[in-house]
């Protein structure tokens, strides 16, 4: 009887041990496991909780002009505001408006519109980088205090509005 008992006491330790050198190596492999007692890392953890980010897309072919430099400059342009849109969606969310119709029990239509609509204030420009050959990726950043406020301000404009 205690044999069987330090057997299964063994096992269980040597399957611990392995369960916890797994753990321990998929950490390692897949680079979490650095040293977060250095100011830089605690700084970049620290940041990369205070802000949010959004990214927009571009492509250069299809702005309108004759020029290639002004169509450059274009989707610079529109792929900046694709990032403002996707803060505003990730600041405030999206309306989503939709419908179906339904005739003899067929779907016949079905649509949906999403909207977004706010302020954005306070964005810092991270990068302009060229995709392949015919894109640019423009990347803007919001501080999570900045967003709170418009967050607040956004409630305090609805209130004013309905009343």
């Amino acid at each position: 009887m205690l044999s069987t008992k330090k057997s299964k006491f063994v096992n269980g330790r040597v399957w611990l041990s392995m369960l916890l050198m797994a753990t321990l190596s998929s950490c390692i492999v897949s680079g979490i496991a650095t040293d977060r007692s250095s100011p830089a890392s605690v700084m970049n953890m620290l940041e990369a909780a205070d802000t949010i980010r959004a990214t927009g897309y571009a492509v250069i072919n299809l702005q309108t002009s004759d020029l290639p430099e002004q169509r450059r400059l274009l989707a610079i342009r529109a792929s900046r505001l694709d990032a403002y849109r996707s803060l505003a969606e990730q600041v405030y969310g999206q309306f989503i408006d939709s419908s179906s119709t339904v005739n003899d029990l067929v779907l016949s239509n079905d649509s949906f519109r999403a909207r977004v609509q706010g302020v954005i204030y306070g964005a810092e420009l991270e990068s302009i980088t060229p995709v392949g050959a015919d894109t640019y990726e423009v990347t803007l950043s919001l501080r999570r205090s900045v967003v709170n406020d418009l967050r607040k301000l956004y409630l305090e404009y609805s209130r004013e509005y309905q009343a």
